[in-house]
């Protein structure tokens, strides 16, 4: 059985992380119409709302000027290249899945950036008063990609001196 190509894995994972962001972008904006029906409680600790990032993670480096938020496009293309050049050279099917949904979900941001001029988040979980941010799909992308790529190394790689298996 020959093994699949590692870059293959993470092209195709940073165009399903992509798209399954989008999609719910789309239909969350413009089908349910979130904007009008918001807060929508789903269980006593998980509700859709509608939140504009206008910033990058956990709204850090926030900017409502037109400069700035193409600064902020340039500076997720840059690093979402850099990733996926890395992807391209890696050869672990793990790091290049875990790479392709960290690029697949920087893309979903940055494009919600360009045509929204910020990044639409949804999901807000919340107990007594303890609430974690709003995110969206890209953002649990990147989040479980960044996992794989720390499990990866923690727990996957050979350590130096380590006799092979």
């Amino acid at each position: 059985m020959s093994r699949v190509n590692p870059r293959l894995i993470g092209v195709a994972a940073a165009a399903c992380a992509l798209l399954a962001d989008q999609a719910s972008k789309y239909w969350l904006l413009d089908i349910f119409g979130i904007a009008a029906r918001q807060p929508v409680r789903i269980t006593p600790f998980f509700d859709l709302v509608m939140a504009w990032n206008q910033g990058i993670s956990y709204s850090l480096f926030t900017t409502r000027t037109t400069q700035g938020r193409w600064i902020l496009i340039a500076a997720t293309l840059a690093a979402t290249a850099a990733l996926a050049f890395w992807m391209w050279r890696a050869r672990e099917q793990m790091t290049c899945l875990a790479l392709g949904l960290v690029v697949g979900g920087a893309l979903g941001n940055a494009l919600d950036r360009w045509v929204h001029g910020a990044v639409a988040d949804f999901f807000y979980f919340h107990v007594g008063k303890f609430s974690w941010y709003v995110f969206n799909l890209a953002d649990c992308a990147i989040v479980a990609g960044v996992g794989l790529l720390l499990y990866e190394s923690f727990f996957l790689k050979e350590k130096p001196g380590a006799e092979p298996a």
